[in-house]
């Protein structure tokens, strides 16, 4: 399965996965995420209001922790769905003693890449 690969102007702000790091729903939510599911369902089993499961989704796949995927149905009311979209989140010192972050991502099924590329013909129409 291929990975897409972020270029540095794709990498999220260190502060940003911290931010997600550090708060306790977000982990909540990574934790439920052992497959796609959507904003309601990630409510429903984490037990996090709705209303903040998307707050934490937005925090969480700006952080490039969360993979969002569009699952296209028939009927045409498309659905968003999250997957981890990561291995390993490394904090370490740069050689001028600057914190960076590295994320190690996952392998992309051939599905999240349909999703990925029609969630981009979505963006253009």
């Amino acid at each position: 399965m291929a990975r897409d690969s972020l270029s540095d102007e794709e990498l999220p702000e260190l502060t940003t996965v911290l931010d997600a790091l550090d708060d306790e729903d977000c982990r909540k939510i990574v934790s439920e995420l052992s497959e796609p599911m959507t904003a309601s369902e990630i409510s429903e089993e984490s037990g996090v209001p709705l209303s903040t499961t998307y707050r934490k989704l937005e925090l969480l796949t700006d952080s490039s922790l969360l993979y969002e995927g569009v699952e296209v149905r028939a009927d045409g009311q498309h659905a968003s769905r999250y997957a981890v979209d990561f291995e390993e989140v490394v904090i370490a010192l740069d050689e001028s003693r600057e914190f960076e972050v590295e994320i190690e991502g996952r392998a992309r099924s051939p599905d999240q890449r349909l999703e990925n590329l029609w969630s981009e013909v979505r963006k253009e129409t």
